[in-house]
């Protein structure tokens, strides 16, 4: 084995070490004090309450799923690889979450003392280790069963289990914490903005807390969790497809197998690097705008990604195919990225906010309307990135192409964390009453992080169309090897019948989620009208609301409501897969790719529109706050919460999580 072999997991440990780094950065600067520490601490305290818990119910289930893999004929190795990409999955959530609420305190104070350049500074760190810890923790673990199962076609399909672990935990994580987030967040909206009629984030309302805890544990942590299984899946789908090529195809496109089985680990391993020179950029370039800032950091670090990628994949023996392949991935998600900043912050958001001159309805109308548009570019965009790569690299092309995609998901990935606790920071500033320099300086970066948020949630959806494809195509490739004549034909009944399954999955757990932040909803709601009603004083600023039991209200919906949609995505494709087999089951994903897709970008752009048309009358546009138009975008809003932060996003978890399952369980199909 080269020495290069030891690059992914020396890498890895490099980008801890700069997490690390980084922190010791964020800690440096001061908490403040007085209201804006105590208010920090109960964000810090609800969000560790709910991890913990959440965790608690996770390892249960891993611990089941590690001894069904032991005593099956997949393997010991299969399972401790399952639970190593659990424990990183999860451990990245966790860093991430944990660094969270340690920032949005620090960017509140900032922004009160040193100005909007330091601020930004302070909030882009601490989503910075979010990233870094992200794209590590991948390389780490993928790194460490690279050196010992991941180099001999005959055991890559010990990696498997990795990924299966790595997508168990974002599928609880992500639909957990996005419960737990538009929960608390819708009913504080209604029962504080529409009805009581005070402002968001505002102390007197009871459920602002637990709105600020949602943040974290949804929008970092499971956001994190999220893109950790897609970036990995990517990789390996790409080595598993590798390990499966005829020597033909293989000198079509390298030197040898082991070079195209190295090259996602290597591709990743360099675009860690670029990461790290683009939030080393975000730093230099923050004294100008924030959004300058974090453009440069992010279209820099991709374009440094497509020189060096060259490069590499020169070394490696690998022909310029192969960068044509890793190119159309790295444009297609910067084009993704762009759709979705247009869909969610240009004109079709001003003309959202002006439908609500005639109110609600129309707003809905409008809303629903923009999300199917906008599904139209990036589908394209989708299908592009797989003609072209398919075309130059066949499907080992699309596997690298999403590794392009995914390459430089440390700075993705921090300037998406960046966003909640900007977020955070304008809440706290609101809730302790700070100046109103401060505040305005949190919202501005509040009104950016919300951007760069939607951008990072187009980014995710396109990511994980790409990783579940290739995940499918290694599902496809792993049971020809065993049936040479296996194929997926639309004119064969069963593939159809999967299909169709396949397709109704991501509106079923649409459903049950959505369903989820309604029933919790309702009961937040309920209880906040209580306090407001029953707490002598605490509408009047004279008394402390119960933020405590609007967080166990939260926790608990989002424990118990989780449950259903994670086992669904699990156990179909083994029902499936043993039920109707290989063929049916390869349908199934074919459908649920496909409609999961759609319905994702549908949701999330959809309500990211409705969520910035409320910010832009909130401005002061359209008669301001407390007009009809802002009660009418109100609405629109806390309808669009639970589709771009709970259900939105579960459809990229869900795709993956099914073709994942399919791949472990491909050598017991035949």
């Amino acid at each position: 084995m080269s020495t290069i072999s030891y690059m992914p997991t020396l890498l890895g440990v490099f980008g801890l070490f700069c997490a690390y780094l980084v922190y010791g950065i964020v800690k440096r600067e001061p908490a403040g004090s007085g209201k804006v520490v105590e208010i920090g601490d109960q964000i810090h305290l609800g969000a560790m309450v709910f991890m913990k818990a959440e965790y608690n119910r996770l390892a249960i289930f891993c611990t089941v799923v590690f001894l069904a893999i032991w005593v099956s004929d997949l393997g010991g190795a299969t399972a401790f690889a399952f639970l190593l990409g659990a424990v990183c999955s999860g451990a990245a959530g966790y860093i991430g979450m944990y660094t969270a609420t340690q920032a949005n305190v620090r960017t509140a104070t900032a922004a009160q003392d040193k100005g909007s350049s330091e601020a930004l500074s302070v909030a882009f760190f601490g989503g910075s280790i979010m990233g870094l810890t992200v794209a590590s923790m991948g390389l780490l673990g993928l790194g460490v069963l690279y050196l010992m199962f991941g180099s001999d076609p005959h055991t890559v399909h010990v990696l498997h289990g990795f990924g299966m672990g790595a997508s168990s935990v974002a599928l609880f994580s992500r639909v957990g914490g996005g419960i737990f987030t538009k929960s608390a967040d819708v009913g504080a909206d209604l029962v504080g903005k529409i009805e009581a009629g005070i402002p968001e984030d505002d102390p007197r309302n009871p459920g602002v807390i637990a709105d600020n805890v949602g943040d974290n544990v949804g929008d970092v942590a499971g956001m994190g969790s999220d893109i950790f299984e897609s970036y990995c899946g990517s990789m390996i789908a790409s080595l598993t497809i590798a390990s499966t090529m005829s020597l033909t195809a293989i000198h079509t496109l390298a030197a040898d197998q082991q070079s195209l089985m190295f090259m996602p680990l290597a591709l990743a391993s360099l675009g860690l690097l670029c990461s790290i020179a683009g939030i080393y950029a975000v730093k230099c370039f923050a004294g100008k705008s924030p959004e300058v800032a974090l453009r440069i950091g992010t279209m820099g670090s991709s374009l440094l990604f497509i020189i060096v990628a060259l490069a590499m994949i020169t070394s490696l023996g690998g022909t310029t195919n192969l960068w044509i392949a890793v190119l159309s991935g790295a444009i297609g998600g910067i084009i993704i990225g762009l759709i979705t900043e247009y869909y969610t912050g240009g004109a079709p958001v001003m003309k959202l906010a002006k439908d609500g001159e005639t109110g609600p309805a129309t707003v809905m109308i409008s809303g629903l309307a923009l999300g199917m548009q906008s599904v139209a570019i990036p589908v394209v965009t989708i299908a592009a990135i797989i003609f072209i790569s398919s075309h130059y690299a066949g499907l080992y092309g699309v596997g690298i192409a999403a590794v392009g995609m995914l390459a430089t998901v440390g700075i993705t990935m921090a300037i998406d964390a960046y966003g909640p606790i900007a977020d955070n920071a304008g809440g706290i500033a609101e809730m302790a009453e700070m100046e109103q320099h401060t505040r305005e300086i949190t919202d501005s970066l509040d009104e950016l992080g919300n951007t760069t948020a939607a951008i990072g949630k187009g980014f995710a959806i396109g990511a994980a169309a790409l990783a579940a494809l290739a995940l499918i195509s290694a599902f496809i490739e792993t049971i020809s090897q065993s049936n040479p004549e296996f194929q997926l034909l639309l004119n064969d009944p069963i593939v159809l019948v999967g299909m169709f399954l396949g397709g109704t999955f991501p509106f079923i757990v649409s459903a049950l989620t959505m369903t989820a932040v309604g029933d919790a909803a309702f009961e937040m709601i309920h209880e906040i009208r209580r306090q407001f009603r029953d707490i002598p004083g605490l509408l009047e600023g004279t008394a402390k609301p119960d933020t405590a039991r609007c967080i166990d209200i939260a926790t608990k919906a989002a424990l118990d409501k989780m449950i259903l949609p994670g086992v669904l995505a699990i156990v179909a494709p083994v029902v499936v897969g043993f039920g109707l087999g290989p063929e049916a089951l390869g349908g199934m994903l074919g459908g649920a790719l496909i409609t999961g897709v759609m319905m994702a970008l549908m949701m999330a752009n959809a309500g990211g529109a409705w969520d910035n048309a409320k910010k832009y009358v909130e401005k002061g546009n359209l008669g301001g706050k407390g007009s009809p138009v802002h009660t009418a975008v109100v609405v629109g809003d806390t309808v669009g919460d639970p589709l771009k932060d709970t259900s939105g996003p579960a459809m990229n978890i869900l795709i993956n999580v099914m073709a994942i399952v399919s791949l472990v369980i491909a050598p017991l199909l035949v």
